[in-house]
């Protein structure tokens, strides 16, 4: 059975999730270059927009030659700009599920932009037979945990690991929700 689809582009009352292009970069920069944002993820924050360039190139745009990806840029209607990012990573073909990530620029926090675009996304998800989607977040991230909460998914577990390439101990709090798929 065909699942699946590449990044197509979504659009919510207040956001269109679109592909990454080149020109996004200083945007992303933005998001990426920042302490605060990237504290939680699993990644330094850039220090250039050259090393922002190399990310897009070397991790996102080859996924856009797969079968099956989403690789979303988040733009704000009528703002022609990148604010966030949001992922489905690890697609398994035979499981039909993948994890969910995705970042948002500081000013653009406490708005509902993740949660309106994670709902997006899993719509999209549900359409293209997906069975199940899951997201991990930092135990000291709790705002993250909530958008997780507000776009269906359900508690799993807690579980510790040692985070690389920061290499300090994290406990994670899984995350999921299911389709009929």
């Amino acid at each position: 059975m065909q699942f699946g689809s590449n990044t197509p582009r979504l659009e919510t009352e207040r956001l269109i999730l679109r592909r990454f292009v080149l020109s996004d970069a200083e945007d992303l920069f933005r998001i990426l270059s920042d302490e605060e944002v990237n504290r939680f993820l699993p990644w330094f924050a850039h220090r250039s927009v050259a090393e922002t360039r190399a990310w897009l190139a070397e991790d996102v745009f080859p996924d856009y030659r797969k079968p099956v990806a989403y690789r979303y840029a988040l733009e704000r209607k009528g703002e022609n700009r990148v604010v966030g990012y949001l992922s489905l990573l690890g697609v398994d073909a035979a499981e039909r599920c993948g994890e969910v990530g995705y970042g948002l620029l500081r000013e653009s926090w406490g708005q509902g932009l993740m949660t309106e675009a994670c709902l997006a996304l899993f719509a999209q998800l549900r359409r293209d037979g997906l069975r199940y989607a899951t997201a991990t977040h930092d135990a000291e991230n709790p705002a993250s945990g909530r958008v997780m909460q507000k776009c269906g998914m359900r508690y799993v577990r807690s579980y510790p690991e040692r985070w690389q390439p920061k290499d300090k101990d994290v406990v994670f709090r899984l995350y999921r929700i299911d389709w009929d798929g």
